[in-house]
Formats: C-alpha cells, sequence, structure tokens
C-alpha cells in the first residue's frame, strides 16, 4: 500500500529546498565575510609590523646616535681632563723654576723689585714675596711680581702656542 499523498508536499519540498538554498546563500556570503576579514586583519597586522619594524629601526639609529655623542663628549672630557693635568703640570714646574731663578740671583730678584718700582713709581711700597719676587702698593695700584704671578703671566702669554703641547710631536 502505499502512503496517501499530501498536496503541501510539493510545497514543503520547495520551502525545504528554497530554506536550503538560503541557507547555504548565507553560509557562502558569511565564509567570503570571514575570508574578507581574515585578509584585512592580516593586512593591518603587516602595515602594524612593518611600522613597528621602522620604529624600531629608526629608534635603534637614534639610541646609536645618541651614544655616539655621549662617546664623543666622554672622549673630549677625558682629552680636557688630560690636558688640564699636563698645564697643571707644567705650571708647577715654571712656578719652580722662577721660584728657583729668583732664589738663586740677587740680580734677578733686584731687577724684579725695580721693575715694580717703575710700574708704580718711587713712593711705591715693595714687598717680597713668600715664595720668592715681589709684590708693589701704591695709592689706588698694586702690581703683583711674585714668582707664581711672574710664572703665569709667561704661561699665559702662550695663548694658543700652548694647543702645541696637546699635539703629537
Amino acid at each position: 500500500m502505499s502512503a496517501p499523498v499530501d498536496a503541501l508536499d510539493p510545497v514543503r519540498a520547495e520551502l525545504l529546498r528554497a530554506a536550503r538554498a538560503s541557507a547555504d546563500a548565507v553560509l557562502e556570503r558569511a565564509r567570503d565575510d570571514a575570508d574578507a576579514t581574515l585578509r584585512g586583519a592580516r593586512a593591518t597586522a603587516d602595515a602594524v609590523l612593518a611600522r613597528a619594524r621602522e620604529l624600531g629601526a629608526a629608534d635603534g639609529a637614534a639610541g646609536a646616535a645618541r651614544e655616539r655623542v655621549r662617546a664623543a663628549q666622554d672622549a673630549w672630557a677625558a682629552e680636557l681632563a688630560a690636558r688640564a693635568e699636563v698645564y697643571a703640570v707644567l705650571r708647577d714646574a715654571v712656578r719652580a723654576g722662577v721660584r728657583r731663578a729668583l732664589a738663586d740671583d740677587a740680580a734677578t730678584s733686584s731687577a724684579v723689585a725695580a721693575a715694580a718700582r717703575d710700574a708704580l713709581g718711587p713712593r711705591a711700597r715693595v714687598t717680597a714675596a713668600a715664595e720668592g719676587g715681589v709684590t708693589a702698593d701704591a695709592p689706588g695700584r698694586r702690581v703683583d711680581l711674585s714668582a707664581d704671578a711672574l710664572a703665569d703671566r709667561a704661561l699665559d702669554r702662550l695663548g694658543v702656542r700652548a694647543a702645541t703641547l696637546w699635539e703629537p710631536s
């Protein structure tokens, strides 16, 4: 025996087919949307990664530049400290030499005192300096011809020629 034919079977079959077609179309659009979203996310991730690499490289270059500047400043500071040390040793040696010259030679000491009187006049009060040489005072004026002052002025007169002390020989 056969089952009775329902008049709605063709309608149900068509509705089921249409629903399946609609579901397949929705599923296909969802897959396409998911693929597009995934492609967009990958492109965004690639762009973010490329930008991060650029920023990292720029940051690294800036850090390296700062380090080079710091190293150059440190080297310059070390060179200046060495120059100051050499100059201090030279100044001490010149001062000691002038002290010895003034102590060993009475004529030189007399000449220094005479130079002080010539600078300030015959009424100048000339006083022997402890380390050698003299200082002289007159109203409103003073002359320092002590051994250290004479040595320092001699070194000051070197001016830029003192830079030859730092140059290789």
